[in-house]
């Protein structure tokens, strides 16, 4: 019954914010675009706002669930058309609270005793609401702050049925649209489901949260607040509480004497740091989880919060986007071409010389102009565009780096709109690809590996002595196989002979043996007996 009224709710939805125009542009067989221009709501409800707005208004009646979807789509201009990435982005996290005793009651029962025996003071007034959790004031017994992450009652249960009415209607797109394939909009929703059940899981957030803290111990760029392991669980979180501007507080920034262009810097700093050093970055840093700390304005301090979301890449990843990013600053358009074959993000039959053209008239325009002027989401829907006529599919471990990034010029455009990204991070890339394919790397690859191999030092002697003796032995075995081949089609020869004189033989004895007036089994002379017994033999051995 909640599954039939849910349902109702969105087909609602749908109509009210007459979301079926979206499929107006699409190539539908005959009988699915005549049904949608049957529905009466397309003569009685108008069109009266752009379609990104109705987008985003339906996604915000719907609840949290389709809230974060919309958040996560903004961030894939890989598939969505400019405006409605833009209006998506608009979507906020602060949803109504729930109750606040009913949030005391899950702290309680998750940790087993009352709030009193937790904690020396716990403000059963929210402190902020997000879309699967709120955060609650508290005090520990030893008198430091924190506070209280607590997961929305009954949101699993909503997350599953909405989650699986998305992939319903991802299949019905993945089926009716000729651009469903290559968007891939199944893997879109398995990918934002992986991502919305970690966050459910505090734990794991915990854990996030711990990683970043060691990453960046005694770092004076970013400060990650302290986790509070005995008083978390899967779906309780409790942490040191920081005192911080937000990051999107400009002019409270600046009332204070912030150094603006080097809060910039570091922002940039940071994001290479966590991507390249690290192979670990936030990946949900949108203005409401970053802050700055009030110490030291000269030389500013980021504090991150929220590690429900975070990116990880390979080392081959790693080095790839690396030298990318270096033939980018370095404008050389034709090494850019051929990282995106060799790494097989494009396929190997590539016009090298084609597809250099085609990146090098997408980007030659953004250098030499400070970041204002600047769009990285113009810039990376124009390369998603010119990969895609080169038959590139999105590669789904760069997805939150993309969206990393542009959260990045977010917050670059608001704290320094005149930094320039290429300068501040080209000596950082140099510095990690120097480190990574110089001696000292080569030193430091040695030094991993040599507890390792002295581990299997002394198996060393039997294992060569093994490895010759197969290569000294190679010649009898082969010689040995080659003969039991020749041993196996000999006896095929005799065999193929056999079943060659059995069938004349049977044949034979029929022939012996017929009469038309009689049943031919009674006429079987004594000659047809034994040629066709001849002949059942051989055909049976």
């Amino acid at each position: 019954m909640r599954r039939l009224s849910r349902s109702l709710k969105i087909a609602h939805t749908i109509i009210r914010y007459r979301l079926d125009t979206f499929f107006d542009d699409l190539l539908l067989p005959w009988y699915l675009r005549a049904f949608l221009y049957l529905m009466p709501w397309r003569y009685f409800i108008k069109v009266t706002q752009p379609r990104g707005v109705r987008l985003r208004l339906a996604l915000e009646s719907l609840g949290p669930v389709f809230i974060k979807f919309g958040q996560m789509l903004s961030t894939r201009r890989d598939l969505l058309p400019d405006d409605i990435a833009n209006e998506l982005k608009r979507l906020q996290d602060k949803v109504p609270p729930f109750s606040g005793p009913q949030a005391q009651l899950i702290v309680e029962k998750s940790l087993g005793k009352p709030v009193t025996e937790l904690f020396a003071a716990f403000n059963v007034e929210p402190l902020a609401s997000a879309s699967v959790a709120q955060v609650h004031e508290a005090t520990l017994l030893d008198g430091r702050e924190a506070v209280v992450k607590v997961i929305r009652p009954g949101i699993v249960k909503t997350i599953k049925k909405d989650v699986a009415l998305l992939y319903t209607l991802a299949h019905l797109v993945h089926a009716a649209w000729k651009e469903g394939r290559r968007l891939r909009p199944v893997e879109v929703v398995a990918e934002y489901e992986q991502t919305l059940f970690d966050e459910l899981d505090l734990r794991k957030e915990a854990a996030n949260g711990s990683q970043l803290k060691r990453n960046f111990e005694d770092s004076n760029i970013l400060y990650v607040p302290e986790i509070y392991w005995d008083l978390t669980r899967q779906n309780v979180l409790v942490m040191e509480r920081i005192y911080g501007i937000p990051v999107a507080e400009v002019d409270e920034l600046r009332a204070q004497g912030t150094d603006m262009k080097t809060l910039a810097e570091r922002g940039v700093e940071i994001f290479f740091t966590q991507v390249f050093r690290d192979s670990f970055f936030h990946a949900d840093m949108h203005p409401g989880n970053i802050f700055v700390s009030r110490d030291n304005p000269v030389t500013p301090q980021y504090i991150a919060v929220d590690f429900g979301i975070i990116g990880s890449l390979t080392a081959e990843d790693q080095s790839y986007l690396a030298r990318n990013f270096l033939a980018f600053f370095t404008r050389d358009y034709r090494q850019v071409a051929q990282l995106h074959i060799d790494s097989g993000w494009v396929p190997a039959g590539t016009n090298v010389t084609a597809f250099e053209t085609a990146i090098r008239s997408v980007c030659e325009p953004i250098f030499n102009k400070p970041l204002k002027d600047i769009s990285f989401g113009q810039v990376l829907l124009g390369l998603f565009q010119t990969a895609r006529r080169f038959n590139m599919e999105v590669q789904p471990q760069l997805v939150l780096l993309q969206k990393t990034l542009l959260n990045i010029e977010g917050l670059g455009r608001q704290l320094y709109p005149d930094l320039d990204l290429w300068q501040t991070g080209k000596p950082f890339l140099e510095s990690w690809m120097k480190d990574r394919v110089g001696p000292k790397a080569a030193y430091r690859t040695l030094k991993q590996q040599a507890p390792d191999w002295l581990d299997k030092m002394p198996y060393m002697p039997q294992l060569a002595y093994d490895a010759l003796q197969q290569i000294k032995n190679q010649p009898l075995q082969s010689r040995a196989a080659e003969l039991a081949l020749v041993h196996q089609q000999e006896r095929a020869v005799k065999d193929g002979r056999k079943r060659l004189l059995a069938v004349p033989c049977i044949i034979a004895a029929l022939w012996f043996g017929h009469e038309p007036s009689h049943e031919w089994l009674e006429q079987l002379s004594l000659m047809g007996w034994a040629l066709g017994g001849l002949g059942i033999y051989l055909l049976l051995k």
